[in-house]
């Protein structure tokens, strides 16, 4: 099966590092330790599409632990205290994506997600105290109530209802004309994932589902979310969509979708980017997963 974007990571996380101090500072001293180079939250590519790394020293805020790679400690900065965290996806953050090295892809979504969740958390979920930056990067501590706080994973389901030969898509206003993609919708307390993947497309788009099956997961670092891509059999065949939710949604076969992923200009639809997992799970439908 293709591998979903954002995986396949080249970093060892050494999670010992997080736990013993002398490892830590021994990381931080390494003659070799690098600093990845991040514009905002963007990542600055070279002319070769790979990520930019420069000297430790340059970083502006504290150095967050990203883990080895072959053997070279990697470090991202946090904001410095006070430093307003970008808001949204930059357009050129997107540009960017198709060009990026599968593994390069995958490091740059944990250090994203990483220096995000720092620079959104800056205070106690208890009392409201400022907090402080411990565990090499991987956790915040408060000084007064001693809660600790831990980069947070916001699971999402993301999922195909097929009827036979055929496979339900929907379509949101801000995407690029002609695209259709999986319905997705994030996973609620006290839920399943199979209950949550019958809801959202029952509550998207009126049809109601059995026999759901799990395909794949993958990091979303926008700004932390694991999306978890299923499947599942329709019990009906009319839609009736959620106006709130989805523009359209309607049935394609299975030869649509094909020609949709191989970017054919017969195809009645615009297939999701080859990065986004939602493309992973048309392919694997489409190759009779």
């Amino acid at each position: 099966m293709k591998a979903p974007g954002f995986t396949g990571g080249t970093l060892d996380r050494a999670d010992r590092v997080r736990h013993e101090a002398a490892l830590l500072d021994a990381a931080l001293a390494h003659p070799a330790a690098r600093l990845l180079v991040l514009d905002g939250l963007d990542p600055v590519l070279d002319d070769e599409g790979r990520l930019t790394w420069t000297a430790l020293g340059a970083a502006s805020g504290e150095p967050l632990f990203l883990g080895y790679d072959d053997g070279v400690p990697c470090f991202a900065a946090a904001f410095p205290h006070g430093h307003a965290v970008p808001a949204g996806r930059s357009p050129a953050l997107f540009a960017m994506l198709d060009r990026f090295a599968p593994a390069d892809a995958a490091n740059y979504a944990a250090a994203r997600s990483l220096v995000d969740w720092h620079g959104r958390h800056g205070f106690c979920a208890v009392c409201g105290t400022a907090t402080a930056i411990f565990r090499a990067g991987w956790a915040r501590q408060c000084p007064n109530c001693g809660a600790e706080h831990f980069p947070r994973v916001d699971p999402v389901v993301i999922m195909l209802a097929e009827l036979g030969d055929r496979v339900l898509l929907g379509r949101q206003p801000p995407w690029p004309q002609g695209r259709y993609s999986a319905l997705a919708g994030f996973l609620e307390v006290g839920e399943s994932i199979e209950e949550a993947v019958a809801r959202e497309i029952f509550e998207e788009a009126g049809v109601r589902v059995r026999d759901i099956r799990y395909v794949a997961s993958q990091p979303w670092p926008f700004p932390s979310s694991l999306m978890v891509a299923c499947i599942g059999t329709a019990e009906e065949e009319a839609i009736t969509i959620d106006v709130h939710e989805l523009e359209d949604a309607r049935w394609f076969t299975r030869d649509e979708v094909r020609l949709a992923l191989a970017r054919d200009p017969a195809a009645t639809f615009g297939a999701p980017p080859s990065y986004a997992i939602a493309n992973t799970l048309l392919t694997a439908w489409a190759e009779g997963a």
